[in-house]
């Protein structure tokens, strides 16, 4: 089997899923470092401002998942654009595929 060519667009939403995803992982993240840095930060102060570490984590939430799900999407619909045109001109990718057999899982 050849692979000569990609839907742009369905690449480019699995992509931008696949990366919305790993934005709001990271963001979570972020959101916990941020949550426990600035609650030892106000402990050490005594300055009971942790107010910074909850906003900086709240947008960390929302705010990644929207950049990578977005940066994803655009570069998934690029990247197939371009694999598209390139595979045009090489002739695609080779592989091979096998059947499962029905009644393995």
């Amino acid at each position: 089997m050849i692979l000569k060519k990609f839907n742009a667009m369905s690449v480019a939403k699995v992509s931008g899923l696949l990366y919305g995803l790993l934005g709001l992982l990271i963001g979570a993240f972020v959101a916990l470092m941020s949550l426990i840095g600035s609650g030892t930060a106000a402990m050490a102060a005594k300055s009971g401002k942790p107010l910074f570490g909850l906003l900086l984590g709240a947008g960390a939430v929302v705010g990644l998942p929207l950049f990578y799900g977005g940066l994803g999407f655009v570069m998934g619909y690029l990247g197939a654009l371009m694999y598209n045109w390139v595979a045009q001109m090489a002739g695609g990718l080779e592989f091979e595929l096998e059947e499962k057999p029905a009644d393995s899982f």
